[in-house]
């Protein structure tokens, strides 16, 4: 198969129109890397997660497409997802856990990097009450947040997030495919 075939093949997956013009992905078929074949071949794999369903990784793919506001992979994702039963409420939560996560990110990060202390004795005085009662339910909010906190390097907030999943009984192979997932849809972002 040509990368040609594979670019086409990839966007139809996503179901983009094989016409759209993207500069990083063109300059890789047209430079005959054989990276866009492992792109398809990581996206689809990772959307087939063996511990994760299917409408939780569209909706783990859309909150990274959110957080690196790639249009195409948004738009992609959020009907993918609808394909898979994800309400027009989970996707908009989503989509707010993105925003919300980008916020606590940086916060934390900062107080992370400045280790003597005095900054976390002070309120965050940040609301999140969308983190009380979420309509994708707990699980899945966690792991978006760990997703989106992972692609922006907040350690603080990844281990807090994981620490979170793990204790309520998420395994590490459902916890790795979220990770591993995320870190896909930004190379795909980076891509497209």
């Amino acid at each position: 198969m040509s990368l040609l075939e594979t670019r086409k093949d990839l966007l139809a997956d996503l179901n983009i129109d094989a016409d759209t013009s993207f500069i990083s992905l063109d300059t890789m078929v047209k430079g005959e890397t054989k990276y866009v074949r492992d792109l398809r071949i990581n996206i689809k794999n990772a959307l087939k997660a063996d511990n994760l369903s299917e409408k939780e990784a569209r909706l783990i793919a859309l909150s990274i497409a959110v957080n690196e506001k790639n249009e195409y992979l948004i738009d992609a994702f959020t009907n993918l997802a609808k394909e898979k039963g994800a309400t027009d409420s989970e996707v908009a939560e989503t989509h707010a856990a993105a925003s919300m996560l980008a916020v606590n990110n940086v916060l934390y990060r900062f107080r992370h990097y400045i280790e003597e202390g005095t900054y976390d004795k002070i309120p965050a005085r940040i609301r999140m009450n969308i983190m009380m009662n979420p309509v994708v339910g707990k699980e899945l909010f966690e792991l978006l947040s760990l997703a989106v906190s992972a692609v922006n390097g907040c350690e603080a907030c990844v281990r807090s997030h994981e620490s979170t999943l793990r204790k309520s009984g998420i395994t590490d192979k459902k916890i790795f495919d979220t990770v591993r997932l995320a870190s896909i849809v930004r190379g795909l972002s980076l891509s497209l």
